[in-house]
């Protein structure tokens, strides 16, 4: 697509040109008024066209991560459908801050409290949002069992490299 754009903007140039060079010039050397003004038109039609091209190019790129986003987060509502016998466990669940890694994948750290009067185990969704809140990616974690009244810590990662402002959301957790 944006090479498209590129030979689109490409013509568009040749043909101002030669519309130039056809209208002809003042005995001055400068363009007439009516090839300042062709010329003034199909600059600004240009930069309309440019700017169209751009909002679609991120509109599909909206799109298409809009769509791994859903992906993800269905694939991590399924894992936590999957636990049988698991107690609602989100308020034993704090998550810090998203940082990026140096491949791009958003990290945030979980620390998990069993506040339970026995061990477990802790299956969590995080969801990675971005500065409007709107859902990036979602991960699923296990934390191994973790015995009553003590504290573990894990790691949620995003699937995928994420650009801008990221944070980590617990959306769900079970304890089991």
């Amino acid at each position: 697509m944006e090479r498209r754009i590129g030979a689109a903007a490409g013509w568009t140039a040749a043909v101002l040109l030669a519309s130039a060079a056809l209208a002809g010039c003042t005995s001055e050397g400068k363009p007439t008024a009516e090839v300042s003004s062709a010329l003034q038109g199909a600059k600004s039609a240009l930069a309309s066209a440019a700017e169209s091209a751009t909002a679609k190019i991120g509109s599909a790129a909206a799109s298409a991560g809009a769509s791994a986003a859903s992906s993800a987060a269905a694939a991590a509502s399924s894992a936590l459908a999957s636990v049988k016998g698991g107690l609602n466990a989100k308020d034993d669940v704090a998550v810090g801050a998203a940082t990026t890694g140096s491949d791009g994948k958003a990290e945030a750290t979980l620390t998990v409290t069993n506040h339970g009067s026995q061990p477990g185990k802790y299956t969590i969704q995080v969801n990675f949002d971005d500065a409007s809140g709107n859902l990036l990616d979602a991960t699923v974690v296990s934390v191994p069992e973790v015995a009553a009244g003590a504290t573990s810590q894990a790691t949620a990662r995003s699937n995928r490299s994420l650009n801008g402002p990221v944070t980590a959301v617990v959306a769900n957790a079970l304890r089991y």
